[in-house]
């Protein structure tokens, strides 16, 4: 059996590098372009050293973008509310893994401009969620929501200090990653 490509010669390395920078340049935007477009109202949009868009620099979420990456429950007290809480929402790793987002911090910003960094290195499995229920409701602004990232502080003692306090941020509307 014949083949119609020759496989050998000065030239071949060079073509296939060459193959291999084009495919590259051109799977980059494919890449890119697996994140829908939001459908519904806007709650959260993250930008900044991020490998993955939908919007020119950034990546938008409407509610049910974000229970597509996987919802979650933890049920935990905080330091601002009364008793024991269901909180659901994606875990904050989910997110991060989507959007190819791997070391570094997040700039958390609440909707009154406060903001928070976290260092990425919290995202892990059984750590925070970006919660949008509370007690099987969504959470309104008046109920610190529609996005409250959640420690679960009763299950691991070491999301009880001052420190994981303030990164639990409420109100949040955007996300910045840094290198």
């Amino acid at each position: 059996m014949t083949s119609a490509f020759r496989t050998t010669g000065p030239f071949t390395g060079r073509c296939i590098s060459i193959l291999m920078v084009v495919l590259a340049f051109f799977a980059a935007p494919a890449i890119a372009a697996d994140l829908p477009q939001p459908t519904g109202r806007v709650v959260l949009t993250v930008d900044g050293d991020i490998g993955v868009t939908n919007a020119p620099g950034a990546a938008e979420f409407d509610l049910a973008m974000l229970e597509a990456l996987g919802t979650v429950a933890v049920e935990t007290s905080t330091v601002w509310t009364q008793g024991v809480i269901r909180f659901e929402g994606v875990p904050l790793r989910a997110l991060l893994e989507r959007l190819g987002i791997r070391k570094g911090q997040i700039q958390a910003i609440a909707a009154n401009d406060y903001g928070v960094a976290i260092p990425v290195s919290d995202a892990v499995d059984g750590g925070p969620i970006i919660a949008f229920r509370r007690d099987g409701k969504e959470m309104s602004v008046r109920e610190n929501g529609p996005l409250w990232i959640i420690y679960p502080s009763d299950s691991n003692p070491d999301y009880q200090t001052d420190a994981i306090y303030a990164r639990s941020i409420w109100q949040l509307v955007r996300m910045t990653a840094k290198p």
